[in-house]
């Protein structure tokens, strides 16, 4: 039997606390925004070759798994005081029963459709239609698997859009999902690019195993050039600091295509990435459960 306990722990002491814990013996430690799906929720991203310098929020939440027998509250005592910080109070405690969490984990996800021709399928699944563009994905520590509406906007968006001879950048490129897709979708030259190298690793993990000649790079190793297309599904702060960037990176003639952006922050994106660049005439492309996909043409 195992259980999980939840912490509310400062942005200073998340990283250093679950490293602590994890030399403890501790199953897994995960940090959380405390504040997600508020107005207080805060992104982590980095700028353009920078990682963030912290992988926490002003209020993070530990979720702790451990044996049942752990002796969790001794150990964080321990923890604090050699590490000078103040022992927090235990928010919850619950028993995780004992599941076969492969399984579970895999009925969470399957085949998505994009458009007639275009399946996002677990590799555990037959594809629904064979003759279909299949692309083949696990789930994996990258986020893009083409359930989220954000990344299903972007798919549409490549699916219902000649690519034939064009090339794509995918920024942000996650597990590479999108990068793959235009490769499928026949595009000549696709690259992505992502500050995680674990990101980079699982996009070329799964542009190989879908037979897709994608290139992935940290922002630093990115080749200097100009696109088609540029593509990218991240959240709306990092989207308005990267946002001279994404625009240099679209060639005359090109595309830009953003995701990640609630409804009510549109118009202000469309403002800021219009007033830098007024030939690109951004403006929204389609909604979904109250997500955005900005598209426009850099004429």
């Amino acid at each position: 039997m195992l259980k999980e306990y939840s912490i509310l722990v400062d942005k200073k002491e998340a990283e250093s606390l679950s490293d602590f814990l994890m030399d403890e013996g501790v199953y897994s430690v995960s940090i959380e925004d405390a504040d997600a799906d508020s107005e207080d929720e805060a992104p982590l991203y980095g700028e353009p070759g920078l990682e963030p310098e912290s992988l926490a929020w002003n209020r993070s939440r530990l979720k702790i798994l451990v044996p049942e027998e752990f002796p969790l509250g001794k150990v964080l005592n321990k923890a604090c005081e050699e590490l000078g910080f103040r022992t927090p109070d235990i928010e919850a405690e619950m028993i995780v029963p004992d599941n076969d969490w492969v399984r579970i984990t895999q009925a969470q996800f399957q085949p998505t459709q994009i458009s007639d021709r275009l399946w996002i399928v677990p590799t555990w699944h037959e594809p629904p239609n064979p003759n279909a563009i299949n692309i083949r994905l696990d789930p994996g520590v990258a986020f893009g698997t083409g359930t989220h509406p954000t990344t299903h906007l972007c798919l549409e968006w490549l699916s219902f859009h000649n690519l034939e001879g064009k090339s794509v950048l995918d920024y942000g490129c996650g597990s590479g999902i999108l990068a793959v897709a235009a490769k499928k979708l026949g595009a000549s030259q696709v690259m992505g690019t992502d500050i995680d190298p674990q990101s980079i690793e699982a996009a070329l993990y799964n542009a190989h195993e879908n037979g897709a000649d994608a290139k992935f790079f940290l922002p630093e190793d990115l080749p200097d050039l100009k696109f088609d297309i540029v593509v990218a599904n991240i959240l709306s702060n990092p989207l308005r600091i990267l946002a001279p960037a994404l625009i240099a990176r679209v060639q005359q003639g090109g595309s830009l295509v953003l995701s990640g952006i609630l409804e009510r922050q549109a118009e202000e994106l469309i403002d800021l990435y219009n007033g830098m660049c007024p030939e690109l005439n951004l403006q929204v492309w389609k909604v979904s459960e109250g997500w955005v996909c900005l598209a426009g043409n850099k004429s």
